[in-house]
């Protein structure tokens, strides 16, 4: 027979046992969720404004392979920025990588493509298995679909409307399997009336949007056309100047870059009952985008080819808030002062 020390030893472990189930199953229960109302994305009942940064640590040499090797690093920088979101252009299926960013308070916005060889692409169909491996998951922001897309329709048999339909089933589908996130796309600029009337469930517009350094007419355009919440996706200049232009001399210019980073930020958080916020171009310098791997090269478009500030042209190997070393870049301080100043929720 049991003695009474004993039994008020079990009651006491069982009553232990007990706590710890409930509060199992409390944490199994409360799943992160994301939702939306007009113009305003919400978490934990606060309006949520995203203070992000676009990432794709690609090594120095390495052929656009990406790597997490410098994650701790990167993090550092992130949070000293005041940086509470990234936008990556490909799955991340790694549930260590996406535990760093969650304890990091750092949120994830996971980009499919259409064609990534059948690896979580759209075309294949296998990204709605990324979204119920990880749905659960607290870094989750958003499920992102395309990134400007708009531009190719070549890719498409020449009919952007094939796009359009892809990704409006792709986030249907979303939408059964994952009703705690919402969906999204990168669209190049505004998007007109046919992409608007075919994709009726997406729920949050991203726009990558160059307008030189004032992309404040993007948000009147968008509140004329559309009540749902939006943010600028990707936009930004780059430190390279090809030619002498607007005060800032040809060569490497990180005040160039600083100062145009300056102005759009100041216009993307002065709008914020349109836009939910930014996912700056880029954290840090892509080697791998023009040239040799192993050196950084100018690259892209002519002079006034393009509305990039200052120069018109985008060197695609500058775009960096952090150079591949990770040191910091002039516009580093103008992105943390910028982000310190904002809060986390929206006005």
């Amino acid at each position: 027979m049991f003695n009474t020390n004993t039994l008020m030893i079990m009651l006491r472990l069982f009553s232990i046992v007990s706590v710890m189930a409930l509060l199992s199953c409390e944490n199994t229960l409360k799943t992160n969720q994301v939702e939306k109302t007009s113009r305003t994305l919400i978490i934990e009942n606060k309006p949520y404004i995203i203070k992000g940064i676009c990432y794709h640590p690609v090594p120095k040499g390495s052929p656009n392979k990406r790597s997490f090797e410098t994650l701790t690093q990167d993090l550092g920088l992130m949070t000293e920025a005041g940086i509470n979101t990234i936008r990556v252009y490909e799955p991340i299926d790694d549930i260590n990588v996406l535990d760093e960013f969650s304890r990091a308070g750092i949120k994830v916005i996971i980009g499919f493509g259409y064609n990534q060889d059948g690896k979580f692409d759209i075309k294949s169909g296998t990204f709605i298995d990324y979204v119920n491996k990880y749905k659960t998951h607290n870094a989750i922001l958003m499920w992102e679909l395309g990134n400007e897309y708009n531009y190719h329709p070549l890719w498409f048999d020449g009919d952007i409307k094939n796009w359009y339909s892809a990704m409006n089933d792709a986030a249907g589908l979303i939408h059964a399997n994952d009703p705690k996130h919402p969906t999204t796309t990168a669209h190049g600029d505004l998007p007109d009336a046919l992409a608007l009337s075919m994709s009726p469930n997406i729920d949050v517009w991203g726009m990558n949007v160059y307008r030189w350094d004032n992309p404040e007419t993007i948000f009147e355009e968008w509140a004329s056309v559309s009540t749902k919440p939006m943010y600028l996706s990707e936009t930004g200049g780059d430190s390279y100047m090809k030619i002498s232009k607007a005060g800032y001399k040809q060569g490497e210019n990180q005040k160039a870059q600083s100062d145009a980073a300056k102005n759009i930020l100041n216009k993307v958080f002065d709008n914020q009952d349109i836009c939910s916020g930014v996912t700056l171009f880029s954290f840090t310098d892509g080697w791998w985008k023009a040239g040799n791997n192993d050196t950084q090269d100018i690259g892209g478009f002519a002079p006034n080819s393009t509305g990039i500030p200052y120069d018109g042209a985008p060197n695609e190997e500058y775009w960096g808030i952090v150079d591949i070393e990770r040191n910091k870049k002039q516009v580093f301080s103008v992105v943390k002062e910028k982000y310190l100043s904002v809060s986390n929720t929206k006005k």
